[in-house]
């Protein structure tokens, strides 16, 4: 990818909206829109030919909507994987968290300002320049427990998602305890892992605990299985909203990991203002 460049593609079915996005983004010199499109169809096609560097996609949009997009990049059998900033006007936690376990890497409620948008962009792309040797730091300490987690004055990391996965009814003696308390650590620290979950995640927690990746997998989903059947309801209303405990189905093991990691982020921001 050429740096100097964002190859950017808007899908979004406000014609009016995306005008304005793309004139904005024209007196940028290192933004360049190879494409608008207004559907979710289209924003499938658009990415196989265009191959952008990062995709603007809103969620609510005819024949296939932002989620069905990310579904469907997620079932491709390809290494190329644009970067996704996920647009919606509806602030829904259930929309945002499903978007970032499916592989958005941000998501931003309309109206925002257009300054923030580029501003994350950059962000995006500049941390994206030294991914492999990020992902390979990640990978090590992970490995290593997150013994170099920085503590703070609510505790460490480590005893914040003990005392929430505690709370809400996993059993602290099975192996998808310590597993998923491993995970959401992981993606606390680096939330594009939720993308790599079986390529990075579970192989890493695996190592550490010298295991198969796939006894990790069942391991978690057990755990969850146990949580959704007999938990603490009020808690898990706390973090999973209404609407997701009241479904018949529980969240898939990233949904899971993603809700407690967003919940922890937040209490975060929250301890910090």
């Amino acid at each position: 990818m050429d740096l100097a460049k964002i190859n950017v593609v808007i899908a979004d079915d406000n014609r009016e909206f995306c005008n304005i996005l793309k004139d904005y983004f024209s007196g940028e010199k290192d933004i360049e829109v190879s494409g608008v499109v207004h559907d979710g169809r289209a924003a499938l096609e658009a990415i196989q030919e265009r191959k952008p560097d990062l995709i603007i996609l809103d969620m609510v949009m005819p024949y296939l909507d932002g989620l069905g997009v990310l579904e469907r990049l997620n079932d491709m059998n390809s290494s190329y994987r644009p970067k996704i900033i996920a647009l919606s006007a509806i602030g829904q936690d259930s929309i945002t968290h499903r978007a970032i376990a499916l592989g958005a890497d941000y998501y931003m409620v309309k109206p925002f300002d257009m300054s923030v948008l580029l501003n994350r962009i950059r962000e995006m792309f500049e941390i994206s320049k030294t991914s492999e040797e990020v992902t390979t730091k990640q990978h090590d300490r992970d490995a290593a427990g997150m013994s170099n987690t920085k503590a703070d004055d609510n505790g460490s990391l480590e005893d914040r998602i003990s005392e929430i996965i505690w709370r809400i009814g996993i059993p602290a003696h099975i192996y998808g305890y310590k597993y998923i308390r491993d995970a959401i650590g992981m993606v606390v620290q680096n939330v594009e892992l939720l993308s790599s979950i079986t390529k990075i995640l579970y192989p890493t927690i695996a190592e550490k605990y010298h295991t198969t990746p796939s006894r990790v997998e069942r391991s978690i989903r057990h755990a969850i299985e146990i949580v959704w059947n007999r938990g603490q309801a009020e808690e898990l209303r706390d973090i999973f909203g209404t609407t997701l405990i009241y479904s018949k189905e529980r969240p898939t093991n990233s949904e899971f990991i993603a809700f407690i990691a967003d919940h922890i982020k937040l209490g975060s921001r929250e301890r910090n203002y």
